[in-house]
């Protein structure tokens, strides 16, 4: 347990010398209704931003704080919600989603709210969550097909390539104390031969980690899904929505919510807060709005009402291409952040943005939308020969991203259910593509990744799956959609303690921050977990509502799940497997050997 864990789960076993247990989480037991505070009703909340923090955010204002849904109003620079869970287009132009979020059981604030949200097309009494379940339950995901390399070749992905000092370091790491890799990347830490194996190409392509990133934040998301090791080969630790996440969880929840007369604001962007800051207290007193007409405006605050800030963005400046045009890539526009910066100039609790978005060369990349029109398309053909999944059947099919080991773009692409679009006809099958390494030079397509227009891209993606043969049949039933994000990985920069601001900073009665660059205990970023762990944080801390945040799953101190790890990165032998078996035979606990 951190130290300021305590803050956030209150209610834990307590052993005989008044230490917390380890694994505090008590069940069913801290699911209860909350008392909100006895003004609540006469209280106003204004979120900053429509991102799913935000949306999950007011959820919990309304659920659990018992605020009425009239007095919250969501602020937003955009003409609609969802920040960076996007999904839209037509048989015109093409369908595009900038990203998706992998998914797994064990994201327990958001599913403790999607519980609670009627389902997309299901009728009541049934839930987001019940919807997400029987879809995944009923069709599992898992990748037959999740590397390949010369022209569309399978690669054998289940031993992960890494020598005994490679997995001395992964346990090194995991043993560290987290300060020990402030400011440190993943290259500081793991020689060339670590970045090399399977593993690691596995690893960075899930999670879209470079190396020059941050070794803190690689250490988090080790402790975090150590449970998914066993599962990375094939993806099968992994579920996803029917639908791209927009409709799939955006949609529902903003139906809720306007149901409950929650207020949207759009094209309005919030570009600072007035603060009256003494020694020990940090009350928002006004709102600074800027609205796309260019004209301005000031919401008065008072004390007791709240303030929630979505600071930073990982999907700011977006650059759109097509077909015949790159997508623009907007180097270090800084729009969507002036609101951190200026409230860091207030206070040295608020962070230091600058530490996030000041080099924007090492967050910078590409995703692609693919739209393949037509039954009998190639890439389709392709994909089916791949995995052995029908594209269009409605079910599973990639079952994750499709690496290509031997790309320089270090390209990727998945195919989730089709239809992934409401209004997307039948004998489409639209697939999400990125580069993470969009600088360096094409193989077939010798330019960088940014410089390419959608057609360019496409033929460098029919090169590594082998289907440049049949270029022209592609290119004439294919619409390309392309995003160029300058910020979609700033969140794991190299970082320190205090670079992020704390959910609640340090003194501020009516303020609380939201999101992907706020610190959380013992939790990792560009999740939806993430997002929905700090909206339960923010809520439940400035309304001082008697229930406990969930705690992360524990798996990190799970002999089960260290175990199966341990055999995962040790390419399927399990360390010391003849000893333990020797030890454990015969006894209760013989079982737990994976």
């Amino acid at each position: 347990m951190t130290n300021t864990q305590h803050i956030y789960q209150k209610t834990y076993p307590i052993s005989p010398d008044g230490n917390a247990y380890v694994h505090n989480d008590l069940g069913l037991y801290t699911h209860n209704h909350p008392v909100p505070p006895k003004d609540v009703k006469e209280r106003k909340a204004y979120l900053v931003g429509s991102g799913i923090g935000s949306l999950i955010a007011a959820a919990f204002l309304i659920r659990d704080g018992q605020m009425p849904g009239e007095n919250i109003t969501i602020l937003e620079e955009l003409a609609v919600p969802g920040g960076a869970f996007d999904g839209n287009g037509d048989t015109d132009k093409g369908f595009i989603a900038r990203g998706g979020r992998e998914m797994g059981q064990h994201f327990e604030c958001f599913w403790d709210i999607m519980r609670d949200i009627p389902a997309l097309e299901m009728p009541a009494p049934y839930t987001v969550l019940d919807e997400f379940r029987i879809t995944n339950e009923n069709d599992p995901n898992i990748s037959p097909c999740r590397v390949i390399k010369s022209g569309g070749q399978k690669v054998d992905t289940y031993k992960m390539g890494i020598n005994k000092k490679g997995q001395r370091a992964m346990v090194k790491l995991l043993l560290a104390k987290e300060e020990d890799t402030y400011y440190k990347s993943i290259e500081d830490w793991f020689d060339q031969d670590f970045l090399d194996s399977m593993f690691y190409t596995l690893w960075k392509t899930m999670f879209a980690f470079e190396q020059w990133q941050s070794l803190t934040e690689m250490k988090r998301y080790m402790h975090r899904f150590l449970q998914y090791f066993p599962g990375f080969s094939d993806l099968s630790c992994l579920r996803f929505s029917k639908y791209n996440q927009y409709d799939s969880f955006v949609v529902p929840l903003v139906r809720w919510l306007e149901d409950k007369g929650v207020q949207f604001v759009y094209d309005t962007m919030v570009y600072d807060l007035d603060m009256e800051i003494t020694a020990h207290r940090k009350v928002v007193r006004a709102i600074d709005t800027r609205h796309r007409d260019g004209t301005t405006d000031s919401i008065a605050v008072t004390d007791k009402d709240l303030v929630f800030v979505t600071n930073g963005s990982l999907t700011e400046c977006t650059g759109y291409g097509d077909m015949n045009h790159p997508a623009p890539y907007h180097r270090n526009a800084t729009d969507g952040w002036e609101l951190w910066r200026n409230l860091a100039k207030k206070s040295r609790v608020f962070g230091r943005p600058q530490v996030f978005c000041s080099d924007t060369d090492k967050t910078v990349w590409e995703s692609v939308s693919f739209n393949f029109i037509g039954e009998n398309h190639p890439f389709l053909r392709k994909i089916k020969e791949m995995t052995g999944n029908d594209p269009l059947s409605g079910r599973t099919v990639t079952g994750g991203i499709i690496t290509v080991e031997d790309s320089s773009w270090c390209i990727s692409l998945t195919m989730n259910r089709q239809p992934q679009f409401h209004g997307q006809p039948k004998d489409w099958g639209v697939a999400w593509a990125y580069g993470l390494y969009p600088f360096a030079q094409g193989d077939y397509v010798k330019k960088p990744m940014l410089e390419c227009t959608g057609e360019e891209i496409l033929a460098e993606y029919c090169y590594h799956f082998g289907l440049l043969s049949e270029f022209d049949e592609i290119k004439k039933n294919t619409k390309v959609r392309l995003a160029t994000m300058p910020y979609i990985t700033a969140f794991f920069m190299p970082r320190g303690k205090g670079d992020r601001p704390q959910v609640i900073p340090e003194g501020c009665v009516n303020l609380a921050f939201l999101g992907q660059f706020v610190e959380t205990p013992d939790d990792c970023v560009f999740t939806t977990e993430g997002s929905a762990r700090t909206a339960m944080m923010a809520v439940y801390g400035l309304l001082d509502l008697d229930r406990d945040i969930p705690p992360i799953w524990p798996a990190q101190y799970d002999i089960r799940a260290l175990l199966a790890a341990a055999k995962t990165m040790n390419s399927g032998k399990l360390p010391g497997e003849k000893m333990l078996t020797r030890l454990l035979r015969g006894t209760y606990f013989e079982d737990i050997l994976p």
